[in-house]
């Protein structure tokens, strides 16, 4: 009996290996590719969605298997990896997409595009003190944030727009609510400060107390909150939201969110110690490009169409942040993304 199971042994055993030869081919007849994308912290949670679906259509359609490398960081940093580090990218996409002209035109890319806005919001938790009076009475939000006993963070300037915007947002407020706004809640708590005509954030900022937090990017303080070492904090509505933390909105006049307040927002403008640029406060607005020297030029392309087109658009509106309908481009725009968008300039 024992003979006659050998040939069942060994056809079983040849259907195998068989099975792997033809799975085996099948995988090496994928190419195997790694997107790096250096991105605003903001964008992580969209991206990560974004990343994981076009990683399937490219399976399905492109004959590439890809993985993602991201680094998420300031939106500065990010765009300093590239300008500073001499590090290579696929993709860099920034809160601020002013940044891509002033820093990296023409030397490391040549285009960028312009695809989501958001607005700034201060967030906080149950535990945050004084949440319910913050919650009753939102007007009363710099009041609140100015008590002895209440701590807030922003990001850094120098490294992250959402933090040369929130100090904005309290510069504005100044004149928005005719209080010293600024001077209480900033220049009490840091070495930022008011020059007369700008807002200056030193390339080392200083913090004076334990009233105020300052990290690297918005995203740090997230953690913060939600743990109850932090009260509140200055951050995107739409990271308030993917965190389903409480929030209150900010008058139209100061969340720059509103493009027909523009030229209400471009009575403050800040200098960035760390770029040694001024930024003029504006609506916000994302951008997005591939540098010239792209390891996988041809895939971030792809990406990028996607990102551009109904499927950016899906996952953006899913993760509460507003995407601009069509994304439009700017400088010498790529032929493959041209169907995607709006070509200006």
């Amino acid at each position: 009996m024992r003979w006659k199971g050998i040939p069942l042994i060994a056809l079983f055993l040849l259907s195998v290996i068989a099975a792997g030869c033809i799975n085996g081919s099948e995988n090496s007849g994928l190419k195997e590719a790694t997107l790096v994308v250096f991105h605003a912290g903001s964008l992580s949670i969209p991206f990560q969605q974004l990343e994981k679906e076009f990683s399937d259509y490219a399976e399905k359609n492109l004959g590439y298997k890809v993985t993602f490398q991201d680094e998420a960081s300031g939106s500065v940093a990010a765009v300093r990896k590239v300008t500073d580090l001499g590090k290579k990218a696929d993709v860099v996409g920034v809160a601020d997409y002013t940044l891509i002209p002033q820093l990296m035109i023409p030397n490391y890319t040549d285009f960028y595009v312009i695809f989501a806005t958001n607005e700034i919001v201060i967030a906080f938790t149950d535990k945050s003190k004084y949440a319910d009076e913050m919650k009753a009475h939102p007007e009363k939000w710099y009041e609140i944030l100015a008590r002895d006993d209440v701590s807030f963070g922003f990001s850094d300037p120098n490294q992250d727009p959402c933090g040369y915007r929130s100090v904005m947002v309290m510069k504005l407020a100044d004149y928005y609510y005719d209080k010293p706004v600024f001077e209480t809640l900033v220049e009490k708590n840091t070495n930022i400060y008011f020059n007369g005509s700008m807002v200056v954030a030193p390339k080392d900022i200083q913090i004076k107390n334990d009233r105020v937090v300052i990290r690297p990017k918005e995203t740090d303080l997230t953690a913060l909150v939600e743990s109850g070492s932090l009260d509140y904090f200055f951050i995107y509505k739409s990271v308030a939201e993917q965190h389903n933390l409480s929030y209150i909105t900010l008058p139209n006049e100061i969340n720059l969110k509103d493009f027909n307040k523009a030229d209400f927002y471009g009575k403050v403008s800040i200098y960035i110690g760390s770029t040694g640029k001024v930024i003029k406060a504006k609506p916000i607005v994302y951008g997005v490009t591939v540098p010239k020297d792209a390891p996988n030029r041809e895939l971030a392309m792809e990406f990028l169409k996607y990102l551009l087109g109904e499927n950016g658009r899906r996952v953006f509106q899913e993760n509460h942040q507003d995407f601009i309908w069509p994304p439009v481009a700017f400088g010498n725009v790529p032929e493959e993304i041209k169907d995607e968008v709006k070509v200006e300039g």
